[in-house]
């Protein structure tokens, strides 16, 4: 194997100088189980778990490896085996707030040149999702593609089509059926040799069936989803790497029930583009688009310009982002006070030694 199949590229091979001239060699993180993780190498795939060091240096999970990062590793001498040292520097990454009340940062995937972002044109067929999943894409700084499945079984499929342009502004929107084989063309410029692909979407859009399209292979598990409400189970369990015969490399996630986003600095006015340039033309520059005079956002409401169901989720997802923004910068506080903490003790510790 080499390392350039699973899209090495002369920005890592820079980052890794300093480990190589140490003797250590570097592999790209698979899959990801609990406490350790699938490597592909130079030498084959292998089994790797994280240093002691690297994990006490951790402040959240976000620092240990993901699916798609490249990794700093020491392999061992008598097993398939390698101790993970550092995670190269990441060129990409997509992340969301663990589910639950927990303030912490979850990564999805990493180093990733394509999303898409895949959406069932069945029952499950909603517009609000697809923006929450476009703030997500934008925040990562990788352009999305929004992949429209099961577009033999939408009767409406010009309609829907003309829907989602309205909300994804100049995003590419590829309508096709992975059951039916039909549509592939409309994804092969994406993968190109050493192209990293990531699939995201909601359980039962068929993203397990556009993996298997591409590979060639059935390798991942796919469930029917069910009749009364189109919503599908969790076929595929982990986040998984896979490269595919074009030569570019997939990640398949797993459906993502909750999607509660980490940040939306870049992403909320990326996906929203049409809102924000309306809130320019409001006649008060602190306009909170209610029943201000002057307001544009409430002209065009009006007028039928902007669509009142995604001014509303706007509204939310804004509110959602700000309370997120508020419990980092406080988690952010505790972790600076817990870090003084340590090194004041390690000082008094040092001093009493000395003595």
């Amino acid at each position: 194997m080499n390392l350039e199949q699973f899209g090495w590229s002369d920005r890592q091979a820079h980052s890794f100088i300093p480990y190589c001239q140490q003797g250590f060699s570097a592999g790209r993180v698979a899959v990801e189980y609990r406490n350790s993780y699938l490597l592909y190498t130079e030498q084959g795939e292998v089994m790797a778990e994280v240093s002691g060091k690297l994990r006490h240096q951790a402040t959240g999970i976000h620092d240990f490896p993901a699916v798609g990062d490249w990794v700093v590793i020491q392999p061992w001498a008598t097993e398939q085996k390698a101790t993970i040292h550092a995670v190269l520097p990441r060129t990409s990454k997509f992340s969301r707030k663990v589910a639950g009340n927990t303030t912490e940062e979850q990564m999805i995937a990493t180093n990733v040149d394509t999303v898409f972002l895949v959406s069932g044109l069945d029952g499950d067929f909603n517009l609000r999702r697809i923006e929450r999943y476009l703030i997500l894409a934008w925040e990562s700084g990788v352009t999305p593609v929004i992949v429209l499945n099961k577009a033999d079984v939408c009767p409406q499929l010009e309609q829907c089509l003309a829907e989602v342009e309205a909300i994804a502004l100049g995003v590419p929107i590829l309508p096709l059926s992975a059951t039916r084989h039909e549509g592939f063309e409309l994804l092969q410029p994406y993968l190109q040799a050493g192209q990293t692909i990531a699939l995201l979407g909601s359980s039962g859009v068929g993203k397990s069936t556009i993996t298997n399209w591409l590979k060639g292979e059935s390798i991942q598990s796919v469930q029917s989803v069910q009749q009364n409400g189109d919503r599908g189970r969790h076929t595929t369990t982990h986040r998984h790497l896979i490269p595919l015969p074009s030569g570019g490399l997939i990640i398949d996630t797993p459906g993502m029930r909750e999607l509660q986003v980490w940040s939306g600095g870049e992403g909320l006015p990326e996906t929203f583009a049409d809102i924000e340039d309306l809130a320019q033309h409001c006649h008060f520059r602190n306009c909170q688009h209610e029943q201000e005079p002057g307001c544009a956002i409430q002209q065009a409401l009006a007028t039928g310009q902007l669509n009142a169901k995604r001014f509303l989720n706007y509204q939310k997802l804004q509110r959602e982002l700000s309370y997120q923004v508020r419990k980092q910068d406080q988690r952010a506080n505790l972790a600076e006070k817990e870090r003084w903490k340590k090194i004041h003790k390690s000082l008094r510790n040092h001093s009493k030694y000395q003595n």
